[in-house]
């Protein structure tokens, strides 16, 4: 999970959620992969802001919709907007130690 302000247990339910989107060409979630930046939610209205391993990955809108299936299915979600950001660039850094051990990567 990446360092951002104290989560609220809204926020800290939809990282949870998240861990169920398995990124489809590395079979690993997206939350452990280090895709999702930061999760802010606000009168029902949740802001993921996340990115994907590649510009061009050809299966974005499924994560897409992925990541708005799991956001309002926590409690107190009724809506789900996504901010696709570049910068900063995702990085095999970005995994934590979890990720890294099943994609076989050691440091």
């Amino acid at each position: 999970m990446p360092q951002q302000e104290t989560l609220t247990n809204i926020e800290s339910d939809v990282f949870e959620s998240l861990k169920e989107v398995i990124d489809p060409e590395l079979g690993i979630d997206i939350v452990n992969l280090g895709l999702i930046y930061q999760v802010k939610e606000s009168e029902g209205i949740c802001h993921v802001t996340m990115t994907l391993t590649t510009m061009g990955c050809p299966l974005g809108h499924m994560l897409d919709e992925n990541v708005t299936k799991a956001t309002i299915s926590v409690d107190g979600v009724n809506e789900c907007q996504i901010d696709l950001v570049w910068e900063p660039a995702w990085n095999m850094g970005m995994m934590t130690r979890y990720a890294k051990v099943a994609l076989g990567i050691h440091e």
